[in-house]
């Protein structure tokens, strides 16, 4: 047997048997070396092939964790990703990157379908389930619908919470894409080089207005999308 495959058979027999749970720090690339008198460059395939498979999760800094079961997200029903996170069993914390006004530019009005130069806000913020961060929701808002987005405090509330409150839902619009993160993006969300993300783009309509657009961008080794639907008869 490879020695590589031997590491990966070892960690992945440790989760079998409750010995590493979810969460859990995995030997580093110079512990499995020594554990396994090993290259490091075995030790590095190891853990590449583990994090692939979504057993293992690589943050920059930190090390190697048991990855959770993978969070399964609502396509149809729009959840507030606090109460998903918390139903899970997990903490929910989230990390306000910017919450401004802006005006409308040649490349944010058509995401709204308005005119250059109309208010909007637009806010980044960054969701973590269990500390790690499962989401990045950038969103582009139509002040005129939501005029007290830009001074609400997203550390104790969600977008979603306040949207749905004051615009309620007439429609939606949802689509899915895999891509590769730029470098900001991969630092947010603790990617690792190489790793893709899964990404939803949403908008909403309230008031025969189109209120919200937003990109919804998680790790694409780390979640999940699914949707179900029943057809009449």
């Amino acid at each position: 047997m490879p020695r590589y495959v031997a590491i990966k058979q070892s960690i992945c027999d440790a989760v079998r048997d409750g010995r590493l749970n979810p969460g859990d720090r995995v030997p580093s690339e110079a512990g499995l070396v020594q554990q396994f008198d090993v290259s490091r460059m075995t030790a590095n395939r190891a853990l590449r092939e583990l994090q692939a498979a979504g057993v293992v999760v690589r943050r920059a800094g930190s090390g190697s964790f048991i990855a959770e079961p993978k969070p399964i997200g609502q396509m149809i029903e729009i959840r507030n990703i606090a109460e998903e996170i918390r139903e899970r069993g997990h903490a929910y914390r989230a990390r306000v990157i910017q919450n401004r006004e802006e005006r409308a530019n040649v490349e944010t009005a058509p995401l709204l379908e308005v005119s250059v130069g109309t208010k909007l806000f637009h806010s980044i913020i960054v969701h973590h389930e269990a500390e790690f961060p499962i989401q990045i929701e950038e969103r582009f808002v139509l002040a005129s619908i939501a005029p007290d987005y830009g001074t609400l405090d997203f550390t104790r509330m969600t977008p979603n919470e306040y949207l749905t409150r004051i615009a309620p839902l007439e429609r939606v619009e949802h689509r899915v894409c895999s891509t590769m993160p730029d470098e900001r993006m991969r630092g947010m969300l603790g990617l690792s080089d190489g790793e893709p993300v899964l990404q939803m783009t949403r908008r909403t309509w309230s008031r025969s207005r189109l209120v919200s657009h937003a990109w919804l961008t998680h790790p694409g080794t780390r979640f999940e999308l699914s949707a179900a639907f029943s057809i009449d008869d």
